[in-house]
C-alpha cells in the first residue's frame, strides 16, 4: 500500500508542477518593477524578470525569491514560480535562514488573493508536495521544512496537520 501511495503522491506532484508551468506561462515581473542594484542585482538581472518563460540561473533565482522589497511581489513570484517550485522539490533551494523564509516569499505574494485558477494551482502544488514528502522515504527536503514553508506560505498550520490526502 505504501508504494501505491508513494506512486500516487509522485503523480500528483508531477501534475501540480505541470499545472504551475501551464498556469504561469507567459508571466513577467511588472514592467516598472525595480530593486536596488547594490543589494539585489544589475539592470540586466532585472530585465530577465521582465522576459517570460526564460530560465534564471540559480543565483538570480535565489536573489529574486529572497528579496522582500519588490513593489509588486505578486508579479515577481508569478514570474519565477514554475522554476522556483521545481527547484524546491528537487532540494536545490537552500535558504540561509530556514524554510520559513521561502514560505515568506509565497506569503508576500498574497497568492490566496490571485485569480481563482492561479491560487488553486499554488495551493495544489503545496498540498501535493506535502503529500509526496510524507510518502517518500528519503525526500529531497525534510518534512519538517516543507511543513514550516507551507504553514508560512498559507498563513495557517491546521491544513498541514490533517491527512496528506487533502
Amino acid at each position: 500500500m505504501m508504494n501505491l501511495d508513494r506512486s500516487r503522491a509522485r503523480l500528483r506532484l508531477d501534475a501540480a508542477l505541470d499545472g504551475l508551468a501551464a498556469t504561469f506561462r507567459g508571466m513577467t515581473a511588472h514592467p516598472d518593477e525595480h530593486n536596488c542594484d547594490c543589494h539585489w542585482g544589475s539592470a540586466e538581472d532585472l530585465a530577465q524578470l521582465k522576459v517570460a518563460d526564460t530560465e534564471l540561473d540559480p543565483d538570480l533565482l535565489r536573489r529574486t525569491w529572497e528579496a522582500i522589497d519588490w513593489s509588486d511581489h505578486a508579479s515577481v513570484l508569478r514570474r519565477i514560480l514554475p522554476q522556483f517550485a521545481t527547484a524546491l522539490v528537487k532540494g536545490h533551494i537552500e535558504p540561509l535562514f530556514g524554510f520559513e523564509t521561502v514560505g515568506l516569499s509565497f506569503a508576500l505574494g498574497h497568492w490566496q488573493r490571485w485569480p481563482a485558477g492561479q491560487a488553486a494551482a499554488v495551493e495544489e502544488f503545496l498540498h501535493a508536495w506535502w503529500a509526496h514528502t510524507l510518502t517518500d522515504p528519503d525526500p529531497a527536503v525534510p518534512a519538517y521544512e516543507v511543513l514550516i514553508l507551507s504553514a508560512e506560505a498559507s498563513g495557517t498550520l491546521s491544513p498541514w496537520l490533517h491527512t496528506w490526502e487533502h
